[in-house]
C-alpha cells in the first residue's frame, strides 16, 4: 500500500495495517466443485463439443434438491439403475427433469481422515445414464470422485482387464451432457427432499471445472 502512494508511511495507517490478500495454486477439482462435460471427454451428445464451465447454462445450477443415502453401501461398491430406483421408491419420490440429486454415501463421514480417498460407494455408466433419461442435468456425491474410489477400481482392473470399467460414470458424459458435483459435505443433515441446491460454478475459461459454494435452502 505505502508503494502505491508516494509519501504515505506505515506509522500513517490505523494500526499500521494494509490490508490482507491471498493468493492461490490449485487445480479447478481441488475443494467443493462443480465438473463440466469436457473434464469427461471433448464430445457429447452425438458428436457435439462438450461445453466447458464457462459455457454451461445457469438454470442448471438453482434448482429442486433430492437427497439418496447409500451410507449402508460397501466402499467400492459400483451403484446399478435397480438401487437408484429403489433408493427413489424408500422416499417415495420420482425424479423430475432438472432435479438436482446428491449421493449421500459412506465418504461423507470419512472427510478429513485419511479414509476419504478411498470410502464411499461410487456410480458407474448405467447409474449415470439412468439419471440422465430422467432429464437430471446436474448430479453431486459427498465422496471425493462420482466414479467408484480408484483404489477399488484398479483391483477390479486387475482381474477382469476391462477397460470399460476405468471411470465408466464420467465416461456416460460422451452420451449425454451433464454436470457432477464431487466433495460435497453435511448431507446427513439434509431432508430426503424439500429444498432447493444453489451450486452456482465459478466461470473460469475453458475450465473443466469450477469451485462452488453449495449451499441447500430448506423450504
Amino acid at each position: 500500500m505505502v508503494s502505491l502512494f508516494p509519501g504515505l508511511h506505515i506509522e500513517d495507517l490505523p494500526d499500521g495495517e494494509g490490508w490482507a490478500m491471498e493468493r492461490l495454486s490449485v487445480t479447478t477439482h481441488n475443494g467443493t466443485h462443480v465438473d463440466a462435460p469436457w473434464h469427461y471427454a471433448s464430445t457429447t451428445d452425438g458428436g457435439k463439443r462438450a461445453m466447458t464451465i464457462d459455457e454451461m447454462p445457469l438454470n442448471w445450477f438453482f434448482r429442486p434438491g433430492v437427497k439418496l443415502d447409500f451410507r449402508h453401501m460397501e466402499s467400492g461398491h459400483v451403484v446399478t439403475a435397480r438401487e437408484l430406483e429403489e433408493a427413489c421408491r424408500a422416499i417415495d419420490y420420482q425424479l423430475k427433469p432438472f432435479d438436482i440429486v446428491l449421493m449421500n454415501t459412506s465418504a461423507g463421514e470419512a472427510y478429513g481422515s485419511d479414509r476419504y480417498l478411498g470410502s464411499g460407494c461410487g456410480f458407474g455408466r448405467e447409474a449415470t445414464l439412468w439419471l440422465l433419461d430422467r432429464g437430471v442435468k446436474v448430479v453431486g456425491t459427498d465422496a471425493w470422485s462420482w466414479d467408484a474410489p480408484f483404489s477399488y477400481t484398479r483391483k477390479r482392473f486387475a482381474t477382469e482387464r476391462d477397460t470399460s470399467i476405468i471411470w465408466e460414470g464420467h465416461k456416460a458424459g460422451r452420451e449425454g451432457a451433464y454436470c457432477q458435483i464431487e466433495k460435497l459435505a453435511n448431507l446427513e443433515v439434509l431432508p430426503a427432499t424439500g429444498f432447493t441446491v444453489s451450486c452456482f460454478p465459478v466461470k473460469i475459461k475453458a475450465g473443466s471445472a469450477g469451485f462452488s459454494r453449495v449451499v441447500a435452502l430448506l423450504l
